[in-house]
């Protein structure tokens, strides 16, 4: 299983012809259609490396790491090439819509990461009421017109729309979460080193072990004294570099456990434990459990 999926990996899966991805440059709607009947699949848990905005009517999962959002009813869902996840129970999809594209399509056109939708640690899937959903469903109606005129500069009023579905999110929740004062030093570093630890997961066979595993390593990455990297987290979470670590470390074990048939050794290798009893110790202390056990529950 490949540890991203590409836009190129995208269209191949969808059955679309390679230069219908050329021609629409980095940029493409799609309606969601039901499964048909007695079919059950799930989308693998990976990484994509596109964005993808997400209106999705019927009963389905969205997992990460060892987080489930479960959506009920209906919801707006936002992924980015930082956060892997997994979709679980697409046969219960009644419909719905979702735009993709690349950070090409915006570049030179605002930073989409510094949106709270997009961080690591945020709220990426938000359940609609009725009410809701009609007017999401009519911001797609107009992208889709849009996308198919020929006016000479519909991309341009696609990112407006792009941004319309986003501001749509932030506003359903409570102000304390949207960020309206400038970006300081400290978030700003908050935020890269988020972005860079959540690159060294999900573990599998094409991404087998974490390259950065220590507080020093990420503080090298980032180009910045260890020390000022535990100040700006410190300041902007209230945890240290290795508080952080581990517990997306522990994320990542649980997810390993639950999810896959590696051996306990083997993990331990690919969470860059240089003995299997030094996880088992680890993996103790946070959850009481062994791993053995957890993986029996």
């Amino acid at each position: 299983m490949p540890n991203n999926e590409t836009l190129a990996d995208f269209y191949k899966r969808k059955n679309n012809p390679q230069n219908l991805y050329k021609e629409v440059g980095h940029f493409n709607l799609f309606h969601l259609e039901p499964l048909p009947k007695d079919t059950t699949r799930s989308l693998p848990y990976r990484r994509r490396d596109y964005y993808k905005i997400l209106l999705v009517i019927g009963d389905i999962n969205f997992h990460y790491a060892d987080k489930t959002a479960s959506v009920k009813k209906q919801a707006l869902v936002f992924s980015n090439p930082q956060i892997p996840y997994q979709c679980e129970h697409l046969d219960r999809i009644k419909g719905g819509h979702y735009c993709i594209f690349n950070h090409h399509f915006f570049q030179d056109f605002g930073k989409l990461n510094k949106y709270e939708v997009f961080h690591p640690n945020a709220d990426h899937v938000f359940e609609l009421s009725d009410e809701q959903t009609e007017k999401v469903a009519l911001i797609y109606k107009k992208m889709f017109t849009e996308f198919d005129s020929n006016y000479i500069h519909k991309y341009d009023v696609l990112r407006n729309q792009v941004f319309e579905l986003l501001h749509f999110a932030l506003k359903m929740q409570p102000s304390s979460h949207i960020h309206q004062q400038r970006m300081n030093a400290s978030q700003r570093i908050t935020t890269l080193f988020l972005e860079l630890l959540e690159r060294q997961f999900p573990i599998d066979e094409n991404h087998h072990k974490m390259k950065l595993r220590s507080a020093s390593d990420y503080a090298t990455q980032l180009n910045i004294h260890v020390n000022h990297l535990n100040r700006a987290l410190k300041e902007s979470t209230k945890k240290s570099t290795s508080q952080l670590i581990a517990e997306r470390v522990l994320k990542e074990a649980k997810n390993l456990l639950s999810n896959t048939y590696m051996n306990v050794s083997d993990i331990a290798y690919a969470l860059g434990f240089t003995e299997a009893t030094h996880f088992n110790n680890f993996f103790k202390k946070h959850t009481q459990l062994s791993p053995s056990k957890y993986r029996k529950m």
